[in-house]
């Protein structure tokens, strides 16, 4: 039996889906979920790019993270910072989704915003009605609860590993598997 999917959920992949090639090894942060449709961003998949490369008029260098292989062209933002940045949704227990863009641009100008206060994403992930649920019913996710002190601190590299570890049982096995099965 599956934990109920709520906004505010860890997905983490099984590793069923290690061929996967978007979703392989992914932390999925569910930031919304309706009868209709779910949208989360992946957490442990830093890219090579920081925010000024992005947007040149920006001068930060926080680290880009890809969001998933929706609208990869967009830049969204999560974070915990809603009194700073005006307009932003509540996902759940102090994390918030999007906001202001002119308000944040003016604070990372200003050096008044922390990496450990917010997360940038190229992309998304998105689920249609029933998608989600029915990729879970095929063994392709699980639920866990976040319980990160500060999901914008934690070290993505082990992030995948550490939840398979936590959840036990056989996932033991694949929590220490190497990424590329070839090099075995």
């Amino acid at each position: 039996m599956h934990l109920n999917i709520n906004k505010g959920k860890l997905l983490i992949a099984e590793p069923s889906i290690l061929s996967d090639s978007s979703f392989n090894r992914a932390i999925v942060l569910l930031t919304e979920h309706t009868e209709n449709s779910s949208v989360g961003f992946i957490l442990n998949r830093p890219l090579n790019y920081s925010l000024k490369d992005l947007i040149p008029d920006i001068d930060c260098s926080f680290p880009i993270y890809q969001g998933g292989p929706v609208e990869q062209d967009n830049l969204y933002f999560v974070h915990k910072i809603p009194e700073l940045i005006p307009e932003s949704i509540e996902v759940s227990n102090g994390i918030f989704w999007g906001g202001n863009f002119s308000s944040l641009k003016d604070l990372l100008n200003n050096k008044l915003i922390e990496t450990s206060d917010i997360r940038f994403f190229l992309g998304y992930s998105g689920w249609s009605k029933n998608q989600l649920k029915d990729e879970m019913n095929q063994n392709s996710w699980f639920i866990a609860e976040n319980d990160f002190e500060n999901i914008f601190s934690i070290e993505e590299e082990d992030l995948w590993k550490n939840k398979l570890l936590q959840k036990g049982g056989n996932y033991k096995l694949w929590a220490n598997a190497p990424s590329d099965f070839n090099l075995n």
